[in-house]
């Protein structure tokens, strides 16, 4: 694997090296495996971002804005800089996350989003926090849900004790309405709370994690803004929020007529500054050092995300769509200030975090994704390689990444690219490198039999010329 991306003399490791030295890294991957052992159980606070671009937190590159709390969390864990999503849009991700699996291995995951039809994650599916409750942890989802309608799905029947948030793919960030309706919820009771969708998200979790600490047990919390998805509306835009109330269209809240970039700088940097607070009530608690924070986005940026270096963006599977900031904070296991090469998904998440905790997947539902933790806490664990794969069914979309390589498929278009030397995906070395074309083409369709089949009744889209300038004869 190469080294890492430089943008802008930020990527290549402008946080530095913490300095360890291979005793405190020993010490580290000693501390964790006691964890693993069932000592001293991590609490785990999981934050994901909606439609965050890859360089769109100043410590991956942004240079319009500055988001303090973000890089204060990558200066004291480690930041990927190969970290992928399950899929360039949010259920899809969702299904892969909650569940450590391909996302295809679901009817819902194939819902590209969900919305359309009446379908969601089935509670009998084992999740992320069904498996930390069963070892003990109380859990909660703050935010995002988008897996599936009452009464036959929801968070509250896949694993979470308690959720305040909303259900749909998107909601107004004032009037708290989604498609028409309001949809926010304290646990399955509609809920009417005025205010900003970000503050009210911080604020919750503050008073999650402070009841949680009172309690003294082991929490997983679930945190999923809606910044940065539409509409676009920073704190100060309860106008804008009216304006597309007014409008009575439940697809108002696309918001194609709105937005700039200040507007989004405004949107992303609410969300710093709720994370600043809840990182601040975790020192106040004596609970940081023995906390896993992860912060990372469910896809890749949509209209206004910056994507440098790559190109592309949601319902795309050009690395733009699917490039993730992530990062991972656990000041008693994992050495602070480091950056990783090692290729991820948000799969990985799953098996991750439950060896942290001390237990494992269901082995009847084995996860596709790969345990991070070992590489986290020793000194300078070599990357593993892996291959990883993706489909989309607008525009016939596949890629396989292995190594430095990828195959893309977009329509009957289709390349090899190297995303290290080439992050822009740029030179097609299809016909140059015939047989390493002829090796990934033929995995991705391997990988694509243990799969379910594309249903053609699924939803799925893309941006077309009329909704985007830059994507002029795109195709509805």
């Amino acid at each position: 694997m190469t080294g890492a991306l430089t943008r802008r003399g930020i990527l290549g490791g402008s946080l530095g090296l913490a300095g360890a030295g291979l005793a405190s890294s020993v010490a580290a991957a000693d501390r964790a495996a006691d964890a693993g052992a069932g000592r001293r159980r991590p609490n785990i606070l999981f934050i994901m971002a909606d439609d965050l671009g890859y360089a769109d937190v100043s410590c991956y590159g942004r240079r319009e804005y500055r988001t303090p709390a973000i890089d204060t969390l990558a200066a004291g864990g480690t930041r990927f800089l190969q970290a992928y999503a399950n899929s360039a849009v949010c259920s899809a991700t969702r299904t892969g996350l909650i569940t450590g699996r391909y996302q295809y291995r679901l009817p819902v995951g194939l819902e590209e989003p969900i919305g359309v039809r009446n379908l969601g994650l089935p509670p009998s599916h084992p999740t992320l926090p069904s498996l930390l409750r069963a070892a003990g942890y109380g859990t909660t989802l703050i935010g995002k849900w988008h897996l599936g309608a009452l009464p036959d799905y929801g968070p509250q029947q896949s694993g979470y004790d308690h959720f305040w948030g909303f259900r749909g793919g998107g909601v107004d960030y004032f009037t708290h309405k989604y498609m028409g309706k309001l949809d926010l919820w304290d646990d399955d009771r509609l809920a009417d709370e005025p205010g900003y969708l970000t503050d009210l998200l911080g604020d919750r979790a503050l008073d999650v994690i402070t009841g949680y600490a009172k309690s003294k047990k082991p929490f997983f919390v679930s945190l999923h803004f809606n910044a940065p998805h539409w509409p676009w509306e920073g704190p100060e835009d309860a106008a804008e929020a009216h304006r597309l109330d007014a409008m009575g269209k439940p697809t108002a809240l696309f918001n194609f007529d709105g937005g700039s970039q200040r507007t989004y700088a405004a949107m992303v940097t609410r969300m710093d500054l709720q994370i600043g607070r809840i990182l601040t009530r975790l020192d106040d608690l004596g609970l940081a050092d023995d906390t896993i924070v992860v912060f990372t986005s469910d896809n890749g940026g949509e209209r206004f995300a910056d994507t440098w270096p790559f190109t592309g963006r949601k319902t795309e599977l050009l690395e733009g769509g699917l490039r993730v900031p992530a990062i991972v904070r656990w000041p008693r296991a994992i050495p602070a200030g480091r950056t990783s090469d090692q290729t991820m998904i948000s799969m990985d998440w799953l098996p991750t975090l439950l060896a942290a905790a001390g237990t494992a997947p269901d082995s009847r539902f084995p996860s596709d994704g790969m345990d991070l933790l070992p590489g986290l806490t020793a000194t300078a664990a070599p990357p593993a390689e892996r291959a990883l794969y993706w489909r989309y069914k607008h525009l016939g979309q596949r890629a396989c990444r292995q190594g430095d390589w990828k195959y893309l498929r977009i329509l009957e278009n289709e390349f090899l690219f190297n995303v290290a030397d080439d992050p822009l995906e740029r030179a097609n070395h299809k016909d140059r490198q015939p047989d390493r074309f002829g090796r990934l083409k033929a995995a991705w369709e391997a990988w694509d039999r243990t799969m379910l089949p594309l249903d053609p009744a699924t939803a799925s889209h893309g941006f077309t010329g009329r909704d985007l300038a830059d994507h002029y004869g795109a195709p509805d």
